[in-house]
């Protein structure tokens, strides 16, 4: 998947998190770390899910809970990985 639909990333993330854990009302901007939704385990589960479905590598330099804290978040993230030149 090659998009920069947000939109479809936000689902695409919601439905991976909601998979795993049951929340009733989780918004997009809420902090899933703050909130205890995400441990550093299913942290790392997130991030090889983004990798996966959006085509992205996370780095060492993305490892920054601000690209991964919420919903929000992480589809921003997804939309500026896309939008980064492939390295040759």
């Amino acid at each position: 998947m090659n998009t920069t639909d947000e939109t479809a990333i936000r689902a695409r993330i919601r439905a991976f998190i909601l998979a795993s854990i049951h929340v009733p009302d989780l918004a997009d901007d809420d902090n899933l770390f703050e909130s205890g939704i995400v441990n550093s385990l299913f942290a790392v589960q997130l991030m090889t899910f983004i990798e996966k479905t959006f085509g992205i590598e996370v780095t060492a330099d993305d490892l920054e809970i601000a690209n991964f804290k919420s919903i929000e978040a992480a589809a921003g993230f997804v939309v500026r990985k896309q939008m980064q030149p492939v390295a040759a």
